[in-house]
């Protein structure tokens, strides 16, 4: 049986960098190249191959998943939902594109797998609030997840059409101490952390009581790798599961940080994120990832900012 040799897209980004570290660590560090457009994320130097890669130029896309004997590519790439908003037309042509692109390489070239991450941003205002379902009604109001939907479609036409075996998760807001968020809706999250280390005080881009659903990174690193890693006929979705961490408001998190930091302040001056946060589920119906390939998430809110709050004073 041929060894997996992966190629990991947008391996600088907030879950590019830890995701390359974990396949690495699994797959040996020669076996996992990192690419992406920007200069390689300085955690990841000197752990393994980097090559320069823009995944909207197919053919050398296509000439280095040849040269590198490519079996697995992780599609991270993409322009998320804040960002998104600024420039729609570039939006939509990265995160469409891209995914053609790779999905098309590996149709010709036959490849193992293909991860690419959908997002809870294909959910809408009309979808339902609470425990949003693995299927429901979904009228997404930003181009990101419009892109996300759409991307959602190609990868099952291409697992029924020519059997490419393309795997995806829809991320809720993630979270991470080790980099830095790439311009989503759920970025205070993070910032929150930083600036209540340095400054003890944050200014919230969403009101108070915006509850929206989060997960921890080694949660979602861990979520990916586990899909990927389950049996072929263990995967029922070929769209893109519901996975689940936590669901919490910018007022809970705030209290959260105030066991560890009493003197944190908090304050709120909700921007157009609010309205994009406002058009998404609060909290997200996992069941099927769970009974497909058995997931579970291992980190509560609490749990979740001691871990943060920890390694951030280790990094001072």
């Amino acid at each position: 049986m041929q060894k997996e040799k992966i190629l990991v897209i947008g391996a600088s980004g907030q879950i590019g960098v830890e995701l390359t570290m974990a396949l690495r660590k699994i797959y040996g560090n020669a076996n996992v190249v990192a690419s992406d457009l920007r200069e390689q994320n300085p955690l990841l130097e000197g752990t393994g191959p980097y090559v320069s890669l823009d995944v909207m130029n197919k053919e050398m896309l296509h000439v280095q998943v040849i040269r590198q004997n490519i079996t697995q590519v992780y599609l991270l790439a993409a322009i998320l939902s804040a960002t998104g908003e600024k420039n729609p037309g570039l939006a939509w042509n990265l995160n469409m594109q891209g995914l053609l692109n790779v999905l098309d390489i590996a149709r010709e070239e036959k490849m193992h797998k293909v991860y690419w991450p959908s997002s809870i941003a294909v959910f809408g205002p009309t979808s339902p609030r609470q425990n949003c379902p693995q299927q429901t009604i979904i009228e997404p109001i930003t181009v990101y997840g419009i892109s996300k939907y759409a991307g959602e479609f190609w990868c099952n036409y291409f697992f029924q059409r020519f059997g490419v075996d393309v795997r995806s998760i829809r991320y809720p807001g993630l979270i991470s101490y080790k980099s830095a968020p790439g311009g989503g809706t759920t970025d205070y999250a993070v910032e929150i952390f930083h600036d209540a280390m340095s400054d003890k005080s944050y200014e919230c881009f969403l009101s108070e009581d915006t509850y929206l659903p989060m997960m921890y990174m080694p949660d979602a690193i861990r979520a990916t790798i586990e899909l990927m890693e389950a049996p072929a006929d263990r995967i029922k979705v070929r769209t893109s599961y519901n996975v689940s961490g936590m669901s919490f408001s910018p007022k809970e998190i705030a209290a959260e940080i105030q066991k560890s930091i009493p003197d944190f302040k908090m304050s709120y001056k909700p921007d157009y994120r609010q309205h994009i946060a406002d058009s998404w589920p609060q909290s997200i119906d996992d069941s099927v990832a769970r009974s497909d390939w058995g997931w579970k998430e291992e980190f509560s809110l609490a749990a979740m900012s001691k871990d943060m709050l920890d390694n951030l004073r280790q990094q001072k």
